[in-house]
């Protein structure tokens, strides 16, 4: 009995012919391994980043570059925080070596007594250049090369990105992923090609290797190099085409063996299913697929051709003709 590998399928079978061999289609197992092997090169999409070239950032305009302090200070000359900050570290300063004590200093500048305290321990302003003017950390920046890798990906809505980061544990609001990503689309990135799709390199995999083209063969060498778990994949799929054309089905435990062995959860599925239907279909001649092709010429010449254009032109029948059929009725 040749049949796909659907569990109702199995069931069926085996409630009315338990006596009878169930074979699993080739067409069927062919299919099903090539969802397998989309899901797979799916799961890592991120190894296909190596068949993009890499573009070259353009150098900071020397304009926009502002001109450092001689002092090595972090803020320029000319930036209304630090220029602030220098002119009252200054007045403290020159108060407390005049002999004024740090009372005095407060009641002459109307500072806290908090602030004449830290004016007065910083030996240089530049010292007291941090907290909010240094890009305090965030909850969000464990979590930013995820978002931009999904970014590279294609994936600018910022709502799914920010469901896959809280089971991660994120702790942050939405609002604070689409500022994120608000600042990505804004901002001026350079043009860079896309990298193939799963289901394009899932293709290359599938299709026999004489029939790649040279950029194909390259990127497809290139992707194996890049990845090992793509590498086994490649290897699994190749040799269960040998099986399938071959008719080898005394191989195939030794596949499913080798499939475990390697992160591939995709194929584990395909291994752990219908194991004898499997190993029969790669065993005997007979395909479902084969028959259906046979017996199609023969059902296509039974069979009206219903295209457009294609159907019989119906005969207009006379006015006598349509009144004697109405009295025969």
């Amino acid at each position: 009995m040749c049949r796909n590998r659907a569990p109702f399928f199995a069931e069926g079978a085996t409630a009315g012919a338990p006596q009878a061999l169930q074979v699993a289609d080739r067409w069927h197992l062919w299919h099903n391994l090539s969802e397998a092997t989309e899901r797979s090169v799916a799961q890592h999409r991120r190894c296909l980043r190596a068949l993009v070239p890499t573009v070259p950032e353009p150098g900071p305009e020397p304009e926009a570059v502002p001109v450092a302090d001689s002092s090595g200070s972090p803020w320029p000359r000319g930036h209304r925080f630090a220029d602030r900050t220098r002119a009252r570290h200054a007045a403290v300063h020159a108060l407390l070596t005049a002999g004024h004590s740090r009372r005095s200093v407060q009641r002459q500048l109307g500072m806290t007594y908090r602030t004449v305290k830290q004016f007065a321990d910083a030996a240089t302003p530049e010292e007291l250049f941090t907290g909010q003017w240094q890009n305090p950390p965030s909850v969000l920046d464990d979590y930013k090369p995820y978002l931009d890798d999904r970014w590279s990906e294609g994936c600018t809505n910022a709502w799914k990105p920010w469901e896959e980061i809280v089971p991660l544990g994120y702790k942050g609001s939405y609002q604070r992923v689409r500022a994120y990503l608000h600042d990505k689309r804004t901002s001026p990135q350079p043009v860079t090609a896309r990298p193939p799709s799963p289901r394009t390199v899932a293709g290359w995999i599938l299709r026999r290797p004489d029939t790649l083209t040279e950029t194909e063969h390259h990127q497809l060498k290139a992707v194996r190099t890049h990845c090992s778990e793509l590498d086994a994949l490649i290897g699994h799929v190749r040799s269960f085409a040998t099986m399938l054309t071959e008719r080898q089905g005394q191989l195939l435990p030794d596949w499913f063996d080798a499939v475990r062995q390697d992160d591939l959860p995709s194929l584990h599925t395909l291994a752990d299913r219908d194991r004898d239907a499997v190993i029969a279909g790669l065993t005997p001649p007979w395909s479902f697929w084969r028959r259906r092709r046979a017996r199609q010429p023969d059902q296509d010449a039974q069979a009206p051709d219903v295209r457009p254009g294609r159907l019989p032109a119906v005969e207009e029948a006379s006015p006598a003709r349509r009144v004697s059929s109405g009295a025969v009725r």
